[in-house]
């Protein structure tokens, strides 16, 4: 028996030191941050429907976001033979070469107004790219965007504007 507790007294010895030279272990890290360049949007062109006529129906007009100014009717709405200025929305992203970054577009309603008071209707914002884009190796990429204008049944002539511009947002993923 006394081998036995001598063996346990020496193996509990030799553990301990065991146990304690392992008990610590230090490593290090340094810390480190990347400022990275602000991503920017400029409107190049505005929205632009051009000229449209209309009859005792209404309809609708939907502008492509493209830069050919591709647009088409649906109703009593038609394109005369002077088109006038025919406009996507064109917007110039720029920051950090091939970044990847989210678009967001108008989900309400914009109301367009004449002079005398006379409103229409613009919804359905739609981008090309959509719902991303990529910035290219010099670090910028052209957003064009269009939407439907809603032309109500003998809408009044004249020149309809916003009186508040929409907002486009642009965040890097």
């Amino acid at each position: 028996m006394k081998t036995i507790t001598r063996l346990f007294v020496l193996t509990s010895f030799v553990m301990m030191f065991a146990v304690s030279a392992n008990a610590q272990i230090t490593a290090s890290s340094n810390a480190e941050a990347t400022i990275i360049t602000t991503i920017n949007l400029e409107m190049e062109t505005e929205l632009n429907f051009g000229n449209l006529a209309v009859t005792s129906t209404g309809g609708v007009v939907t502008l492509e976001p493209t830069s050919a100014a591709i647009r088409t009717q649906v109703g009593g709405v038609t394109f005369p033979t002077v088109i006038g200025t025919v406009t996507a929305a064109e917007f110039t992203v720029t920051g950090v070469p091939e970044s990847t970054y989210s678009i967001t577009l108008p989900s309400t309603d914009l109301t367009i107004t004449n002079p005398t008071g006379q409103t229409m209707i613009v919804n359905n914002f739609t981008s090309t790219p959509t719902p991303t884009g990529e910035l290219s190796l010099s670090g910028d990429e052209t957003i064009y965007v269009g939407a439907d204008c809603i032309v109500g049944d003998n809408q009044a002539p004249g020149v309809y504007t916003s009186a508040v511009p929409f907002d486009v947002t642009v965040n890097y993923n």
